[in-house]
């Protein structure tokens, strides 16, 4: 979700000024890169509508392609002496200082070591002043450089670590702003040291709140849901979830949050997004999503269920499904949706041979006096024609007649028929079912109550 956020707000600050987005894949740990990984974010990105076909769409770049520079770098920086050859180890280190948490303390600034296998090469901080970031969401952090430590900018066999890497590969892209999650912010000052001991000029820095579950806590994947593609597979929609991630931590300034990307982007500014922790509620999330599924043009909303419709979602054998029947309560459904994994359960009662079997339903429907009343409702709705309106009306008189009002004698019917308290309009549903069907059910139902 963070990274899904980070890259929206990317993507409208390069949109509305004419820029460029930059997709660079940091794919120097072999371990962690895959092909199939790559592609993933290409198709995530897309779900959100940040396409590579568009002309403000850059890369992907593969930073391992770039390693040559990295280590021209490196070495450029340590010909100037910005740079020194250090052979202490994490052990050395500790006995100087007495203690395993303390940053490095320039042992080896003047020991004048060259390259040597084994030997990191590390940056050499300023020993006075600050550095001061200017950062669109926090204003101007300043960092004593004394508080940074000389860090490793290549290993001990000659490789570049991550930040040099990350530092040249935007010189040579050409990064004028860098809008990323605040986890970075302790990171910046040293990459912005790297920036000007290269001689340029560091970008423009936004750092964007940290995303917190409903306990407040930083979002985890040890713990939460936090991969875009699984809630897309679950039947969010990409313009709900756009919508949703664009205000995690900035809003329009008005009350309505429902609206397009395109309205939202024009909206957007950077220099507007809060600093405190944005709450990622699922709750309001689903609700969003409920109004995107509301807003689908028919077609769109039948077309949208259709993966929930087939194995192995669908509890139904495939021969069962009849598309017609489903059309037909589809705008009923339509309206009851937040996600749309939830329409199979809305119309299972439909394709099944019987109803499910919800305990929970039967106990709450089935109080004494359901078998009297499923008897005279069965013999009322047998007689009746098979309309909605009509079937309304014939239960109405039936539960006059046993001192009830309505809702409280449609739920045995409704369980017995569609197997759940709650789902789609009941006449309605009755009507789609078919009389043979409902009665039928009925029948095995009143049996049930009666043995």
């Amino acid at each position: 979700m963070g990274g899904a956020r980070s890259a929206l707000y990317n993507w409208a600050v390069a949109r509305q000024s004419g820029g460029r987005f930059v997709l660079r894949i940091e794919d120097t740990d072999a371990a962690r890169n895959q092909p199939e990984w790559v592609e993933g974010i290409i198709s995530a990105l897309a779900a959100i509508g940040i396409n590579e076909s568009d002309p403000a769409f850059e890369g992907p770049y593969f930073q391992s392609q770039n390693a040559d520079r990295h280590r021209e770098a490196a070495e450029q920086l340590y010909a100037a002496g910005k740079a020194y050859y250090c052979d202490c180890s994490r052990e050395q280190l500790k006995e100087r200082t007495g203690s395993e948490h303390l940053g490095y303390d320039g042992f080896c600034r003047n020991r004048g070591l060259g390259y040597e296998a084994g030997r990191a090469l590390r940056f050499r901080t300023p020993d006075e002043g600050e550095t001061v970031v200017v950062d669109l969401v926090r204003g101007k952090p300043a960092f004593p450089n004394s508080a940074v430590e000389d860090f490793v900018i290549a290993r001990g066999d000659g490789s570049p670590v991550f930040l040099i890497a990350n530092v040249v590969d935007d010189l040579d892209e050409g990064i004028t702003q860098v809008i990323r999650g605040e986890e970075h912010l302790s990171n910046t000052p040293k990459q912005q040291l790297l920036w000007e001991a290269l001689g340029a000029k560091a970008p423009v820095w936004a750092h964007l709140p940290v995303i917190v579950n409903e306990k407040r806590q930083k979002l985890s994947k040890r713990r939460d849901k936090v991969a875009l593609e699984d809630y897309l597979a679950e039947g969010y929609l990409p313009g709900a979830m756009t919508n949703y991630l664009m205000l995690l931590g900035w809003g329009p300034g008005e009350d309505r949050e429902i609206r397009p990307y395109e309205e939202l982007e024009r909206l957007f500014r950077i220099e507007d997004v809060g600093a405190s922790p944005a709450f990622f509620d699922v709750k309001k999330l689903s609700a969003f999503n409920g109004e995107y599924i509301r807003g689908l043009a028919p077609e769109a909303f039948v077309a949208a269920c259709a993966p929930w419709l087939k194995a192995p979602y669908a509890p139904w054998a495939e021969e069962a499904y009849d598309q017609a029947v489903f059309e037909a309560v589809a705008p009923l459904a339509q309206t009851r949706l937040s996600v749309l994994s939830e329409i199979t359960k809305y119309v299972d009662f439909l394709f099944l041979d019987e109803p499910v079997d919800d305990e929970a339903s039967w106990n709450k429907a089935m109080k004494p006096g359901a078998a009297e009343l499923l008897r005279d409702a069965r013999a009322e709705l047998a007689a009746t024609a098979w309309e909605a309106e009509p079937l309304k009306a014939a239960l109405e008189a039936v539960a006059a007649r046993h001192g009830l009002k309505l809702g409280k004698a449609q739920a045995p019917v409704r369980v017995a028929v569609m197997g759940r308290t709650v789902g789609l309009p009941l006449f309605e549903s009755l009507e789609v079912l078919g009389r043979e069907r409902v009665l039928a059910r009925m029948d095995a139902v009143q049996e049930r109550l009666t043995a």
